[in-house]
Order: structure tokens, then sequence, then C-alpha cells
């Protein structure tokens, strides 16, 4: 059953100069329709101003379509009446934890979202504790959020997500602040919360990285999707990655290379893992 469905969806919006002077319009999503499982583990990715931002808020109706239409759970995000189920369904983390995190102690921060839906106080606490527990962040209950590493922090953005017990979580570039260390502690708590409570997972990143165990994958230019397909169909297109100004992980990079230079590697490796394997192969082949 899809949880997000996409159709046809344009986003303009006018551009104006210092003195309020309308410029110009820009398309910033253009004629984009997807579908989105219940329980899929879905990245998009896209350079800068690619649109991968614009259509991500469209999935929490942050945005509304200047034409087209998105559905969330089934209900269309143009509807007022259903504005509240539809963010309730569909919770959404930021690139800075700080924009969102605002109590004084870890616990209440994560209380704040399912308290202001009426949540009974003994059921606050108790998705509280689960939240926590859920992202690797329970021991850290008591701490004030200005005590913790940015990795720390963005978890505790996301168990307050999860607090509001969402079917689906969208993250837009949620670690693009984050030092290596922050990344994998977010990345690893993502893929938890995807493979242990099955909630939908939509990654809106750059970092190749971070993709490689997604179920699927869009990648976006100017507005468009320009590819979609799993991580190992969009790895395989090297060249293309590089003419949409993207990169690909160095394993697949260095493998694409190997290959270039006629050693018998297949295309699309993703792993430190798979790379060792086929680099024994080749070995055993040329033994």
């Amino acid at each position: 059953m899809s949880i997000i469905k996409v159709k046809d969806l344009i986003f303009e919006y006018i551009r104006r100069d210092e003195e309020g002077n309308v410029e110009g319009i820009t398309k910033a999503v253009d004629d984009v329709s997807l579908n989105i499982e219940q329980g899929d583990f879905v990245a998009i990715l896209g350079h800068n101003g690619s649109g991968k931002s614009t259509l991500a808020k469209h999935l929490n109706a942050i945005h509304y379509p200047t034409e087209g239409t998105v559905w969330v759970d089934g209900k269309d995000t143009q509807q007022e009446e259903y504005l509240w189920d539809i963010r309730q369904t569909a919770g959404m983390v930021f690139q800075n934890p700080d924009n969102q995190i605002i109590g004084q102690v870890v616990e209440e921060d994560v209380g704040f979202g399912p308290e202001n839906m009426g949540i009974e106080t003994k059921q606050i606490w108790e998705r509280v504790e689960e939240s926590l527990k859920a992202v690797g962040m329970y021991e850290y209950r008591k701490h004030s959020p200005n005590k913790l590493s940015g990795g720390q922090k963005q978890r505790v953005s996301i168990a307050g997500v999860i607090a509001m017990h969402p079917k689906c979580i969208i993250l837009d570039e949620p670690t693009a602040m984050l030092d290596p260390k922050g990344r994998k502690e977010v990345i690893r708590a993502i893929r938890a919360l995807n493979d242990v409570e099955k909630i939908t997972i939509i990654l809106i990143t750059h970092y190749m990285e971070e993709v490689i165990y997604a179920d699927k994958v869009f990648v976006m230019d100017k507005g468009r999707i320009e590819l979609q397909g799993t991580p190992r169909e969009i790895f395989s297109q090297v060249d293309r990655l590089k003419q949409l100004r993207l990169d690909v992980p160095q394993v697949t990079l260095l493998a694409h290379e190997l290959r270039k230079e006629g050693f018998p590697i297949p295309e699309g490796l993703l792993t430190k893992e798979e790379f060792a394997q086929a680099i024994d192969r080749c070995i055993d082949e040329i033994m």
C-alpha cells in the first residue's frame, strides 16, 4: 500500500529583487510523479538546487502544489481538514537539530509533541522511553540538549518525531551539519527504525554512502527525477551521475576505474566487503 503518492507535481515560486520587485518565476519541482510503499527506505539525491528539499516539504504539507497532487496515507495535502492527520502520519526532521529542540531536558523535549496531541501523561512517558531507546539515547534522558554532540542532538530530534507515532519519517539532509561520527550515529538509528519499527523512511541527502542500504533511490536535477532504481542500479551509472554533478561511494568509483582498466570487476559495487570479494575473484582468475 502506498504511504506517499505524488502525481504530476509542479511547484513554482516568484523571485524578487532586494526591493521586492518581481524578477521572474522559478519552477523548483517540475512534473514529478512517484510512489512510496509503507515500510520502504527511500533516498532522494541531488545537488544543491535540484529540488529535493522542496519536494520533501510537499510530503509533509509544508508546501502545497502549484499543479498536481500529493497524497499522504490516502489524504490530499491540499485539503485543509487533513493537515493535522498528514503531519502526524509523516513526521519531518530538518538539517539543524537546534531548530527542533525546545526543551531544557531531553525527555521533556521528546514528550513535547505527544503532549500537544493531547496524549495522557502516562502514555507520553511510555512513548518518550520507547522513542529514546529506539535511537539509542535513553541514557541521556535527564541531560540538557545543549550538552550533547551534534549527532546526539539529531537523534533526540528524531526521537521527538517517533514519539508522535508516525508511519513515515522524512529527513531533510539530517546529517549535513554533522561530523563523520555523528553521521554514522544518525544513519544507524534511521536504519534501525526502518528494519525494526518498520517506519517508512524518506532520506534527502547528498552523501552517497548514506543511501547504499535504501530500497529505492530517486535522483533529482533541475526539479525533475532524472534517475530511479535500486542503489546498485543507480551507482552502476557512474558517468551519468558525474554529469549530474554527483559523487558515488568511493568503493564504487574505485571499482569503476579498475573496470575501465580491464579488470573483470562488476559495476555497482556498494561496500568494502563486496569490493574485497571482487578483488579476490580477480586474483584467482589471474593466478
